[in-house]
């Protein structure tokens, strides 16, 4: 039996996340499309919350391993991984993100982990000029090219460490990208 994907698109914001995330879900039957945004609290208390959360969305991974049913995540732990490094949470979230990686590792699933980046910084600019923000993090150029630097970082240590397949995508162009993608994990 073909084993079910599990993609994971994480980036900063401005790269294209949702409008990937939507594309992968009206072009993957059977898929289901999570969109996460993490604990709004930045303390200690939000770790707690996150554990909770996310050992609970990797426990109905598990239970799904044997349903005909791919998974597309817009942003996971990792984004809280990237957040707690460049400091915009109160804590350290390092045990906590390896023990999820480590689990994640060991789910039944072929695992796709996207990293979303620009080559083109500047386009940052642009593209957070337009969008309509919520106020869980600041958005700002030089957030998102931080992040940038960080998800990438995140993306060789878990290459170098899991059998999760990870694929940095530039996204200066969609239509680019996108065909890239679907050669990466196999959309028709």
């Amino acid at each position: 039996m073909e084993k079910n994907r599990l993609i994971i698109v994480e980036g900063p914001q401005g790269t294209g996340k949702t409008t990937l995330t939507n594309y992968l879900r009206d072009n993957i039957p059977s898929s289901n499309l999570l969109r996460l945004s993490g604990s709004k609290d930045k303390t200690k208390t939000g770790k707690e919350i996150s554990r909770n959360m996310y050992y609970a969305l990797q426990d109905y991974l598990k239970k799904m391993e044997n349903i005909p049913m791919d998974f597309i995540f817009d942003r996971t732990f990792f984004t809280e991984e990237v957040y707690a490094r460049l400091g915009y949470k109160e804590y350290n979230y390092t045990d906590l993100y390896q023990e999820l990686v480590d689990e994640l590792n060991q789910l039944n699933y072929e695992i796709y982990f996207l990293i979303l980046y620009l080559e083109d910084v500047n386009l940052y600019e642009k593209r957070l000029d337009r969008k309509e923000h919520h106020k869980y993090q600041a958005f700002s150029i030089e957030n998102s090219k931080n992040q940038q630097k960080e998800y990438l970082n995140i993306g060789n240590e878990v290459a170098k460490k899991h059998k999760i397949k990870v694929y940095p995508v530039a996204m200066d162009n969609f239509d680019e990208a996108y065909k890239k993608i679907k050669e990466l994990i196999g959309i028709k």
